[in-house]
């Protein structure tokens, strides 16, 4: 971690409840995660991801944050059914967000391991078969 990410999360704590998007973790300044650190090419990375491919902890890094930017929240009327929906944050997304158009990458695409992490390559599959669909009859 950053010495400004360590700050961060002494001042702070190591999350936060923000009104838009509930339980949140702290960024600094509003532009990068207090656990993020740049890589020697300015790749963004998080030090949870690092630590566990290093084998310094057993656990990946909360499944919230490894689908980020999509948010997920649950039915109020069925708790059984959870909504999925894409949330990017304009101040901490911008840049990814414009890389994906460019490249005509979908979120969900670029989002592929995370998805399956949390819901299955079935569910992944159909949500690809589904967009392909979508796609092809919009053309």
């Amino acid at each position: 971690m950053t010495k400004e990410g360590i700050k961060e999360i002494k001042q702070v704590g190591p999350y936060l409840y923000d009104r838009e998007f509930g339980w949140v973790t702290p960024t600094i300044d509003g532009k990068i995660c207090a656990y993020g650190y740049k890589d020697k090419e300015g790749i963004i990375k998080c030090a949870f991801e690092q630590a566990y491919n290093d084998g310094k902890i057993p656990w990946k890094k909360p499944i919230s944050c490894h689908l980020f930017p999509i948010k997920l929240s649950k039915s109020k009327s069925d708790p059984g059914i959870e909504y999925m929906n894409y949330e990017p944050r304009e101040d901490l997304c911008k840049a990814a967000c414009s890389l994906g158009k460019k490249l005509k990458v979908p979120a969900y695409v670029f989002l592929k391991d995370s998805i399956i992490r949390k819901y299955g390559e079935t569910f992944y599959e159909t949500l690809d078969a589904t967009a392909a669909h979508l796609k092809e009859k919009n053309k």
